[in-house]
């Protein structure tokens, strides 16, 4: 339906939604008119129209301009007049809405600025209040209590006063002088053993009948030994069944690491019509890098001087064609200090009591020999660790200077029986430990 001819229409921008501010007049709802009360123009609003009726504009300029303009042009001119003075409006409006925030933030802020100084103000003078050097309620608590005239001070001299009988040291010395100064202390008293009613007087009673026994049984030991070393001297058992003994225990040796024994004291060897070398053990290819490596071995049960036995073994190592020599002595014709084992001249000599034989003593002499064997394959270049045998070759000669010594103490010192004899033990097993080691070394080189 067309608008009369005296009613200009507007219509609102796409998008526009007007603002409301301190400088817009407010319209009536969607749907209602309004009206000048001074001209008797009515105005409505429907949805996005704005409806203008009988509105009077009394202004000579601007009814100058518009009868300038054709009849046809002049509504869409005061349409166009319309629309740019309410858009004018409701920027203004807008405008005015952003000051009033600004001035009302600005204010804000002045506010939280003196609430921040009054705040940082109070805090600085409980600070300096509570914390400041020499003024402040912490130092001068500190100082009451820590300073050189504090109370923590005063209590610690008072209670570690030496002067003082009262005081904690002087309590704890003179309970210490109780239990441990003089004579008549109670330490003393406890630890004497010659005193009757000390604790250590039965023990000593205890050990000296258990060390009078002990020297008892020692000495019929070894006089029982000393007659039977003399009754095996005069019989007929000093020659084929010592080496027929060292035989079953040379077979488990080398039945154990691998190595071919043979006996051969009644075979004629390199050297013509000798028969030097009672056995001859082929050491284990398998620790030579399948070098042919031999230890001869001589029993011996009859007393030989030290250059008869080193040119007897000489000859026995020619005549067998091996590196290293191994003499087994009886105890009744074995050298002085070699028991149990020892290194004389480059070859091990060894101690083997045929009615008491000791597996492990044997074992240990050849696994000794052994590795003097295999150090010798460093001058045929065949890859071993030589550093690694040598090292337990230098441990080895210590641990047996040691019980070299352990046995000259044995003889001379009978009390000392049983501690020498751990000792001996324990270095027998040391051995016996070390020589694993390097065989160990020997078996990762192979």
């Amino acid at each position: 339906m067309d608008a009369p001819a005296n009613v200009v229409t507007l219509h609102a921008p796409a998008g526009r939604v007007p603002i409301p501010g301190p400088a817009t007049t407010s319209l009536p709802p969607v749907g209602m008119s309004a009206s000048a009360p001074s001209t008797g123009a009515r105005i409505a609003v429907e949805r996005d129209r704005v409806v203008v009726d009988r509105l009077v504009l009394i202004d000579a300029s601007l009814a100058a301009f518009v009868a300038e303009r054709p009849a046809e042009e002049r509504v869409g001119l005061v349409e166009r007049a319309l629309k740019i003075g309410l858009t004018a409006l409701m920027d203004a409006g807008v405008t005015v809405n952003v000051d009033a925030v600004r001035a009302e933030f600005a204010t804000l802020l002045r506010q939280t600025e003196d609430a921040n100084t009054k705040a940082a103000t109070a805090l600085d003078q409980l600070l300096r209040q509570n914390f400041a050097d020499g003024d402040g309620r912490l130092p001068r608590t500190l100082e009451a209590f820590l300073g050189d005239r504090g109370k923590l001070r005063s209590l610690t001299d008072e209670l570690f006063d030496e002067t003082k009988r009262d005081s904690a040291i002087g309590r704890i010395k003179t309970l210490l002088g109780t239990y441990l100064e003089g004579d008549g202390s109670k330490l003393a008293t406890l630890l004497d053993p010659t005193r009757l009613g000390s604790p250590l007087f039965q023990f000593r009673g205890e050990m000296t009948e258990g060390f009078n026994k002990l020297n008892e049984r020692i000495a019929a030991l070894e006089a029982a030994s000393t007659a039977r070393a003399q009754e095996r001297a005069k019989g007929t058992a000093k020659g084929g069944d010592f080496e027929d003994l060292l035989e079953g225990l040379l077979a488990d040796t080398a039945r154990g690491a691998g190595d071919l024994l043979d006996r051969t004291s009644s075979e004629e060897g390199a050297v013509i019509k000798s028969k030097k070398g009672d056995f001859v053990l082929t050491v284990n290819p398998a620790l030579t890098g399948g070098a042919d490596l031999r230890i001869v071995v001589e029993a011996k049960d009859r007393a030989m001087s030290g250059r008869a036995m080193r040119e007897e073994i000489r000859e026995a190592k020619t005549n067998r064609d091996a590196v290293i020599g191994l003499v087994v002595f009886t105890p009744a014709h074995a050298p002085t200090g070699i028991a149990p084992f020892d290194l004389r001249a480059g070859d091990v000599y060894a101690v083997i009591d045929p009615e008491c034989p000791d597996p492990a003593i044997l074992e240990a002499a050849v696994r000794f020999a052994r590795l003097l064997a295999i150090a010798s394959l460093r001058e045929r270049e065949v890859e071993v660790d030589a550093e690694a045998i040598g090292a337990a070759l230098t441990s080895i000669r210590e641990q047996l200077e040691q019980v070299r010594a352990l046995k000259s103490t044995l003889t001379s010192v009978v009390n000392s029986t049983k501690d020498v004899q751990t000792g001996l033990d324990r270095l027998r097993d040391a051995i016996l430990a070390r020589i694993a080691e390097a065989e160990a070394e020997l078996r990762a080189a192979g």
